[in-house]
C-alpha cells in the first residue's frame, strides 16, 4: 500500500509512511491542500510523515525536483463516539459481556475500563462487543476506546462488590407464602433477583443498598435457602428462612371440641381419623381428616420434635416459670413444669429471636396464667418441646408452638396464640381461641 496507514483522525498528528519511488530530493507532502505537519525522508522509496488535521477523503502529494505527484488517498475519520448499553455494571471479577454502541467505532484498536485493556470485538461500525476485564476494587471507571479517528472516552461502568446476606426478619411463615421480610446485608442496590429455595420472590423491593423487602412465595415445609442476585455477583445463605405448617390444630389420633371453639387456621388429624365438635366449633380454615396434608404435617411435627429436643441447652429451668423474663435461648427442664401468673419473653429488640422449652414430662399452667412478648418478640418462634403431654388451665393466655409428645388439654377459656400440636395423642378442645401465628 502507497501510503500506510491510510486512515487517521481529523485532528491529525498521526504517523503515516509514504512508499513509492524517486523522492530522495523531496520537497513538499500534502494532505489535500495542506502541508504535512512533517516529513521525514527515509531513502528513496520511503517517506515518513506526520499528518495535518483535515476532513473526508484527501490526495496524498509529494512534491520533488522531478515534479509533484499524487501518491494515493487519504481517509480523515470523525472521532467515534459510543454508549454502553445497560447494564453499565458488573462484578470485580469481570468476564461478563457488554455491548458498546455508537458511530466510528469500525477501526477500533483498543477499548480499556480504567487502565485495563479489555477483549473486544468489532461487530459493526456502530457496535463492539466487549468483555469487561477484572479489577481489584469497587467503584467507577472510565471507559475509553481508541480508533484510528481519535479517542472516545465520558462513558462510565461500575464495578460492584459481591453481595452479602446477614439476615431474613421474620425468618419464618406460611407455606403458601404472602408474607412481607426484610433482608439485610450489603451491595443490595443493583438486585436482579431474590429466590427462596431456587422460587423467586413474588414481588422485592430495593429500599437501599442494604436492605430489600421482599413478598416470600409459596413453598414446602422445613428450612429453606434465600439467595440475593446482582450485577455484582450471588450470595445464598442455606437455611436463611423456615416455612411452616398451616395447621393451628393437629391431633395424632383425635381432635375433640366442647363448645364455641374458634380455631383461626387450619385443623387436622394424622394417623387419626376423628376430628369431633365442629361444629358447634368453628374453623375458619380446612378440616384435614389424614390427607395429604395432615400426613405432611404430620411428619413435619415429627421433624421438628426431633429437632427441639436435640438443640443444646443454653440453661436450665424447673419448678414454676411464673415471674419470670427470659431472653432469647434453649432452656432445658429435666422434668414437670409448671406456670403461675406470667412469663415474660424478652427478644431484646431482634425480631428473629426465638426460645424453646425442653421439658421433660408435662407442662401445667394454672388458671389465668399468661405468656408475654415483649421487645419485638413473635409466638412463631417460641417453641415447647413436651415429652408427655401439656395441659393448659382454665382462662390461660398462652403463646407459642406446643409440641407434645403424647396429648394436650385445652381448658375452657384458654387461648392460644401458636400451635397446638399432638404428636401421637390427642387435642381435647373446651371453649377455646386458637390462632396460628403466621
Amino acid at each position: 500500500m502507497a501510503i500506510s496507514p491510510h486512515q487517521g483522525s481529523t485532528g491529525g498528528g498521526d504517523a503515516v509512511t509514504l512508499t513509492g519511488s524517486h523522492f530522495t530530493s523531496t520537497s513538499a507532502v500534502r494532505y489535500g491542500s495542506r502541508q504535512a505537519a512533517s516529513f521525514t525522508v527515509v531513502g528513496d522509496t520511503t517517506v515518513a510523515t506526520v499528518t495535518p488535521s483535515g476532513q473526508g477523503p484527501v490526495p496524498v502529494s509529494v512534491t520533488t525536483p522531478g515534479g509533484t505527484g499524487v501518491v494515493g488517498t487519504f481517509y480523515y475519520l470523525p472521532p467515534p463516539s459510543f454508549r454502553l448499553a445497560p447494564p453499565p455494571a458488573g462484578p470485580l471479577a469481570g468476564g461478563n459481556t457488554v455491548t458498546l454502541a455508537g458511530v466510528g467505532l469500525f477501526t477500533t484498536s483498543e477499548v480499556r475500563f480504567g487502565t485495563r485493556a479489555a477483549e473486544f470485538t468489532v461487530d459493526s461500525d456502530g457496535q463492539l462487543t466487549v468483555t469487561v476485564p477484572a479489577t481489584a476494587s469497587a467503584g467507577p471507571v472510565a471507559v475509553t476506546v481508541r480508533t484510528r479517528g481519535g479517542i472516545a472516552d465520558g462513558v462510565t461502568y461500575t464495578y460492584l462488590d459481591s453481595p452479602s446476606l446477614r439476615v431474613v426478619t421474620l425468618d419464618s411463615g406460611p407455606v403458601d407464602g404472602g408474607n412481607l421480610v426484610v433482608i439485610t446485608g450489603t451491595a443490595f442496590s443493583c438486585t436482579t433477583s431474590v429466590t427462596f429455595d431456587g422460587t423467586p420472590a413474588t414481588s422485592y423491593r430495593i429500599a437501599s443498598d442494604t436492605e430489600i423487602d421482599a413478598l416470600v412465595p409459596a413453598g414446602t415445609l422445613g428450612s429453606a435457602d434465600v439467595s440475593v442476585t446482582t450485577l455484582g455477583g450471588t450470595t445464598s445463605v442455606s437455611g436463611a428462612y423456615t416455612y411452616l405448617g398451616r395447621l393451628a390444630v393437629l391431633g395424632g389420633q383425635s381432635v375433640t371440641n366442647t363448645g364455641l371453639t374458634h380455631v383461626i387456621g387450619d385443623l387436622g388429624v394424622s394417623p387419626g381419623v376423628s376430628i369431633t365438635g365442629f361444629p358447634p366449633g368453628l374453623v375458619n380454615g380446612t378440616l384435614h381428616t389424614a390427607d395429604p396434608d395432615a400426613v405432611e404435617a404430620h411428619a413435619d411435627l415429627a421433624a421438628t420434635y426431633d429437632d427441639a429436643a436435640g438443640r443444646i441447652p443454653d440453661a436450665g429451668i424447673s419448678g414454676d416459670l411464673g415471674g419470670l423474663t427470659l431472653t432469647p435461648g434453649v432452656y432445658n427442664a429435666i422434668s414437670s413444669i409448671g406456670l403461675t401468673g406470667a412469663l415474660t419473653l424478652d427478644a431484646q429488640g431482634d425480631r428473629n429471636a426465638e426460645w424453646i422449652f425442653q421439658i421433660g414430662s408435662t407442662l401445667t399452667t394454672a388458671t389465668a396464667s399468661r405468656v408475654l412478648l415483649t421487645n419485638g418478640a413473635a409466638a412463631r418462634n417460641v417453641i415447647w418441646q413436651i415429652g408427655s403431654s401439656a395441659t393448659l388451665g382454665t382462662d390461660t393466655a398462652f403463646t407459642g408452638r406446643i409440641l407434645a409428645a403424647t396429648s394436650i388439654t385445652v381448658n375452657a377459656g384458654a387461648t392460644v396464640n401458636g400451635q397446638t400440636l399432638a404428636r401421637d395423642g390427642s387435642v381435647t378442645l373446651d371453649t377455646n381461641t386458637l390462632t396460628r401465628p403466621w
